[in-house]
């Protein structure tokens, strides 16, 4: 009996600049990714990865189609160098088009091309008072910011009565279930901010504003997920060869036309990660891989999955040590 392993892909946040860098350098199946980038996208990913600057890199029209390169020139230089096909796939946010180009969902053209779209929308409502329509903002108006906080050791009790108390002033609601230790809170930043101040002053021993430009994962990205569901309408989509576990409802996703049902939902819809690793973990994966920058999802997985045994993939001497621990563990079965 073989051990069933999950492919994982990060999103926002995990950015940093070098990365890829020697993958690019030591693997052709790599650079043959970044230099696709460069050329469907008609900038330099290529450099702004490589290079930064940092500012520039975080901004969100260049830090999520920069991850999703990387991601997926990391796969593929790990694909290059060991066959193996998961059980599961899945991505947290923007992490989620790296799982559908691996399940042969979307070409890498057009996985390209979708994750520019989404970060142009996102940004551009992100940049809009409560993500309202352009043809609704009055320059005059006081403008109210979107704003996100990670809610750290908070009980599922406290937690809905912080929402309810920040809910007295604003919108806020829950944009990450990311571990049974962390959440993500998103909305008005008055409304964020009281429900911050409750949660400190009612036992939560950490809170943490986080520094993003609106409220992602938030009702205030609507309009965003409406244009983009126009976007997709078009989209030449595949059904997946591999389940992916998607965001919106931690679901085994096969059917090409769910994906294109979700995609947009997804950009303004709670991201279910706990409940996508206890998916899978329930369905009998022991074995995750992290593949892109940073190991944030390992973080978690440790504290959703501690059992399972997790590997990270984000440069020539990760990938080696990666595949040099896979053949011991799947020789072992």
């Amino acid at each position: 009996m073989s051990k069933k392993i999950a492919f994982l892909f990060p999103g926002q946040g995990s950015q940093a600049v070098g990365m890829g860098k020697d993958l690019y350098e030591n693997y052709e199946s790599a650079k043959n990714v970044f230099d696709t980038a460069d050329e469907v996208l008609g900038k330099s990913i290529t450099t702004m990865c490589f290079e930064g600057p940092e500012d520039a890199l975080k901004q969100t029209v260049n830090t999520q189609p920069s991850i999703v390169t990387m991601s997926i020139a990391a796969m593929e230089a790990f694909r290059s160098e060991m066959n193996i096909t998961p059980d599961y796939v899945a991505g947290h946010s923007l992490g989620e088009y790296c799982a559908m180009f691996s399940a042969g969902v979307m070409s890498l053209e057009s996985t390209l091309r979708a994750i520019q779209k989404r970060a142009d929308l996102m940004n551009s409502s992100a940049e809009l008072p409560c993500g309202q329509d352009k043809s609704q903002v009055d320059s005059s108006a006081g403008r109210k910011s979107g704003a996100m906080a990670a809610v750290l050791n908070a009980s599922e009790e406290v937690l809905k009565a912080g929402l309810e108390e920040g809910s007295k002033v604003g919108y806020v609601d829950v944009a990450n279930y990311n571990s049974p230790a962390q959440v993500v809170i998103t909305g008005d930043e008055t409304a964020v901010k009281a429900a911050s101040d409750y949660l400190l002053a009612n036992g939560v021993r950490r809170v943490v504003p986080l520094p993003v430009s609106g409220a992602f994962h938030s009702k205030f990205m609507e309009n965003a997920g409406k244009e983009f569901e126009s976007f997709v309408s078009d989209l030449e989509l595949n059904n997946a060869s591999i389940p992916v576990i998607t965001n919106v409802d931690a679901a085994e996703t096969i059917d090409s036309e769910d994906f294109r049902a979700k995609m947009p939902k997804q950009i303004y819809s709670s991201v279910y990660w706990t409940q996508t690793i206890e998916k899978m973990s329930a369905n009998g994966v022991e074995i995750f891989i992290e593949i892109g920058p940073g190991k944030v999802l390992a973080g978690l997985n440790k504290k959703i999955a501690p059992e399972a045994k997790v590997f990270n993939i984000f440069d020539k001497a990760s990938l080696d040590a990666t595949i040099a621990s896979l053949k011991e563990e799947l020789v072992s079965v």
